[in-house]
């Protein structure tokens, strides 16, 4: 992958979730919230990415690869793709599979991020001295993904949910011979420690609104 290449087409933008079901989403959110409340914060998240996605600017596709049943929420814009089965590196490589060229990943867990910072990871990703793109979450983990070109060997044996699979998932990029550029990090929302310091970053932002609205103590 390295050398002179015919320029790319655009890179797809790819949103992966899981739908907002309480008692499955955000569980480390309870306590203090109760199951439906922790389902109504994640629903607000995915709602604060979906429309940082929508409002990066151009034409490129921008798929939603869900988990569970849509029930009508998807924005206009969106393909909607089911998530491949098996563990969460399966069903990244099938997020790619998807999108079936140059594709920038993002979850559900990060309601502050911005179309700005979409377009900085975009541009990254296009450059041609570049084949994928990373960005690190401080609990270890990563918030974003970037690949050229989709490979499913980019998850193989990468430990998954782990404080060290960020520094896995570069090692491994590494090791296929991808030339790799570090995204800002951002911080995910696992906890309520978390959520609270990213509703502070974020006061206007929808994930901010539904936390207040729940007026939890401490």
């Amino acid at each position: 992958m390295t050398g002179a290449r015919a320029r790319a087409a655009p890179a797809s933008l790819i949103v992966i979730a899981k739908a907002p079901v309480a008692g499955r989403s955000k569980t480390r959110l309870s306590p203090p919230c109760t199951p439906a409340e922790a389902a109504a914060l994640a629903g607000a998240a995915l709602e604060d990415t979906l429309a940082a996605v929508a409002a990066v600017p151009g034409s490129r596709r921008r798929l939603l690869v869900l988990e569970g049943s849509p029930d009508g929420w998807p924005p206009a814009g969106f393909e909607l793709h089911r998530q491949r089965s098996g563990g969460l590196g399966e069903r990244l490589a099938g997020a790619f599979a998807a999108a079936g060229g140059p594709a920038l990943l993002v979850g559900m867990d990060t309601p502050q991020l911005t179309a700005a910072q979409l377009e900085r990871a975009l541009e990254a990703l296009e450059r041609p001295t570049i084949d994928a793109v990373l960005g690190r979450a401080p609990d270890g983990g990563y918030w974003a993904m970037g690949l050229r070109e989709p490979d499913e060997r980019v998850f193989a044996g990468v430990p998954m949910s782990s404080r060290e699979t960020g520094a896995h998932q570069r090692a491994r990029l590494e090791e296929l011979g991808l030339r790799v550029a570090e995204l800002e990090p951002l911080r995910d929302v696992d906890t309520i420690a978390d959520a609270r310091a990213v509703a502070a970053e974020r006061p206007d932002s929808r994930f901010a609104r539904a936390l207040a609205a729940l007026a939890l103590d401490g």
